[in-house]
């Protein structure tokens, strides 16, 4: 079955820009999840303590990767305003619009992702 048509130059940068918009309202809604954890023993318990700092560690994490992928997001635009949207960096060739459909942002295509 052949591959769809490849997306235009403004279908790709809208579902881009969209996404972007998706990360930034997720960061900003939860901007005090890795804070510091409160560790004064006589206001909190050791266990509740525990369970913050492992809130604390997984929110952190979360934001570490939703931070690569705007960076990931912001490439692609560059690469779209630059005409080298969709092509794979590894070997130039063009990567599948089913790949771009799963992350629009994709460097590889599948035979280099590997």
């Amino acid at each position: 079955m052949p591959d769809d048509p490849p997306y235009t130059d403004k279908q790709a940068e809208e579902r881009l820009l969209k996404r972007r918009r998706d990360i930034l309202a997720l960061l900003d809604g939860h901007s005090q999840d890795g804070k510091p954890v409160e560790l004064d023993q006589t206001r909190v318990g050791r266990l509740s303590r525990m369970d913050a700092l492992q809130h604390q560690a997984m929110a952190q994490e979360t934001e570490r990767r939703r931070q690569q992928e705007l960076t990931r997001i912001d490439a692609a635009l560059v690469r779209l305003r630059n005409g080298s949207y969709g092509d794979c960096v590894e070997c130039g060739e063009p990567i599948a619009n089913k790949r771009l459909d799963l992350d629009p942002s994709v460097l590889y295509c599948i035979a280099c992702a590997g």
